[in-house]
């Protein structure tokens, strides 16, 4: 298992999902976007465990981080599938290995998480947006802000193509997968919310209108067919 996690000002909690993930042969990648030296008191003890720690030189997005980390493992693990979880305690390492498990088929996997268990900000927002993305795709994904992902290999040099710098990009994910026909699969997952999911980087405002921006767009635009999304 590869896993891949997008950092920015992480704190205890990204130690405390490395530790439990690193058992059998587990592979952890982190990505920090531009933290800088404020968080060599974590990386650093995550290098000692044993984690590939690759830092960007500024702050991107976390869509960056995500596409450095994709283009990483296309040249030093080819062929290995990626998951993705969020270092900011909302994810276990026991729902890491859930997505994990579902990994292999060649599809997009997402751990979708319980609506009754959202603080209400995230709970109103993935509720409107997931309601627009079925109407822009004809689609239905229970959880379309979800950050823990299986990515096959397959198709990780198609996902640096997608564009999208900031949150908006896993949205632009699962609207290039839909049209290109690439199934989606769901895994249900127990997702746990620190102190009302303070610790998100989710910028309110700025990246819930990039988000839905992208939903609006796709939805004007004009369709394409979906061979030529396809590998």
């Amino acid at each position: 298992m590869l896993v891949l996690l997008p950092v920015y000002r992480p704190g205890p909690e990204l130690l405390r999902l490395v530790r439990d993930l690193r058992t059998d042969d587990t592979t952890v990648l982190i990505v920090d976007d531009g933290t800088g030296p404020d968080a060599d008191h974590v990386l650093g003890p995550a290098e000692e465990l044993g984690c590939a720690v690759l830092r960007c030189f500024a702050n991107h997005g976390k869509g960056v981080a995500l596409k450095t980390g994709f283009r990483h493992v296309l040249s030093t693990f080819p062929g290995q599938d990626v998951v993705t979880a969020d270092g900011d305690g909302q994810h276990q390492g026991e729902d890491v290995r859930s997505v994990a498990a579902r990994a292999g088929r060649g599809n997009l996997v997402l751990g979708v998480r319980r609506f009754d268990r959202m603080p209400l900000r995230s709970k109103f927002g993935n509720t409107v947006v997931r309601q627009l993305f079925r109407a822009a795709t004809g689609q239905s994904v229970s959880d379309t802000q979800t950050g823990l992902r299986a990515y096959p290999a397959g198709l990780l040099k198609w996902f640096c193509e997608v564009p999208g710098e900031r949150f908006e990009y896993e949205m632009n994910v699962l609207l290039a997968a839909a049209e290109a026909g690439h199934r989606i699969e769901e895994v249900p997952i127990p997702a746990t919310y620190l102190d009302g999911n303070s610790g998100s980087h989710f910028a309110g405002v700025a990246d819930s209108t990039r988000v839905v921006g992208s939903l609006v767009r796709h939805a004007f635009a004009t369709p394409q067919p979906a061979s030529r999304m396809s590998l």
